[in-house]
């Protein structure tokens, strides 16, 4: 089966991200970055994806909690979860009619391109100065980051974008290029710091994980490898054999070779 059947043949959901619930000490992990003070208007922009309103009105105090969600079944049950929560507001908004003036953090976590873009021209027109952006995986966009802690990314207001992801990537990691084993380490840190990967499949995600990662790397020019390495091809391989995924045809240079 070919990566591209694979994706097909997931829900939306999954491919989407909409699934995906991120645990309490990954919420945590991320507010630490983002240094959030009881002084800070906090703002989620997709609400059903973690108990992080909750958690920033509770146990960081903070001014103003405020989430965002499109369903009025997910509203009435995060409302009724947090009737007893004070400075909470959770509403029901399309992004493009929210305003963010008021804001100083903002958990940005979408996969569409064309929302991504339209929601960053919001911040930068809306949002005041050194409002922090906080990402899961890569900062959004061409954003360059203030803050990393793999795999959660601090932009702030103006926005800094980069001219291109070769300058994006050594602002991210500090490098020009990546080799196989940079990818393996981030495909782990990956895996262990959303923690919703049962420990059964996560060797499995993590090959999944660093083997797109390296193919990503190589099809942009940034791999460090001049040709595809020994472990890729073995990963490739594996995938292959053992759980009948080709990720072959995503490398623009045949593996064959």
């Amino acid at each position: 089966m070919k990566i591209e059947e694979f994706v097909h043949s997931l829900p939306e959901s999954i491919v989407s991200g909409k699934s995906v619930f991120l645990p309490d000490g990954v919420i945590k992990r991320m507010f630490s970055l983002a240094d959030l003070v009881c002084s800070d208007i906090f703002y989620d922009l997709d609400c059903t994806k973690s108990n992080a309103v909750a958690i920033a009105a509770r146990e960081y105090k903070i001014k103003k909690a405020v989430g965002i969600a499109n369903q009025d079944g997910d509203i009435r049950q995060i409302r009724a979860d947090l009737s007893r929560v004070e400075n909470v507001s959770i509403v029901k908004k399309d992004i493009h009619n929210l305003n963010l003036e008021e804001a100083d953090v903002v958990f940005f976590w979408l996969y569409d391109e064309s929302t991504i873009s339209s929601t960053l021209k919001k911040i930068e027109l809306e949002c005041k100065k050194q409002t922090r952006i906080v990402s899961v995986w890569s900062p959004p966009g061409m954003l360059l980051p203030d803050k990393v802690d793999f795999p959660f990314f601090i932009c702030r207001t103006p926005l800094r974008f980069a001219k291109d992801i070769q300058t994006q990537f050594k602002a991210v990691y500090g490098q020009e290029c990546i080799d196989f084993t940079g990818c393996w380490m981030l495909g782990d840190k990956y895996v262990e710091g959303i923690e919703i990967v049962p420990n059964q499949y996560k060797r499995f995600v993590n090959i999944l994980y660093s083997m797109i990662i390296w193919i990503n790397a190589w099809n942009i020019g940034i791999a460090c490898e001049s040709e595809v390495p020994p472990p890729v091809k073995a990963y490739i391989g594996i995938l292959k054999e053992f759980f009948n995924l080709d990720l072959s045809s995503m490398i623009q240079e045949s593996l064959q070779n």
